[in-house]
């Protein structure tokens, strides 16, 4: 059987509850899971590069098939670079799954059917949750530490 390298990727700003349940759920159908937080130079983040990469790793400390990765640019790129051959992707609503087939079917192209994408829903406690949220409610002084782990309430002082 083929071995199976996967990449979960994301801005991960900051990484949620939900972000953790996909990447889990991947790391057990994964010979190794590359967890990439992409760098958007044109993105405003809550949490630094470096700062989210430390995050990231500390919330997955207990995993020994997960490693984490930070990239610029294309996905597709980044998957190849690692000579990954599955996408992981989180689905939370129909609304998402348009646009994830669409990104899957242009990485699939460009990888010249190399990548395959697996779409995993989210769990039920988590399907509404966004990092956006999370941001939008820290911001106006909500309690988010449901929605997010320890390490990252600790690092914002929330």
């Amino acid at each position: 059987m083929k071995k199976i390298i996967a990449v979960c990727a994301g801005s991960f700003d900051p990484i949620t509850k939900g972000h953790l349940d996909i990447i889990k759920r991947a790391s057990k159908f994964s010979n190794k899971l590359i967890v990439g937080i992409l760098n958007n130079h044109n993105k405003k983040y809550w949490f630094n590069l470096e700062e989210r990469k430390v995050l990231v790793e500390k919330c997955l400390s207990e995993f020994d098939n997960i490693e984490v990765k930070t990239f610029d640019g294309l996905l597709v790129n980044f998957v190849l670079q690692n000579k990954a051959n599955v996408v992981v992707r989180g689905l939370r609503a129909v609304s998402d799954y348009e646009y994830e087939l669409q990104l899957a079917l242009t990485n699939k192209s460009l990888s010249n059917n190399k990548i395959e994408t697996i779409f995993l829903p989210g769990s039920r406690e988590s399907l509404y949750l966004s990092a956006s949220l999370v941001r939008e409610v820290a911001f106006h002084g909500g309690k988010i530490d449901e929605f997010i782990s320890p390490e990252i309430v600790e690092n914002k002082g929330l």
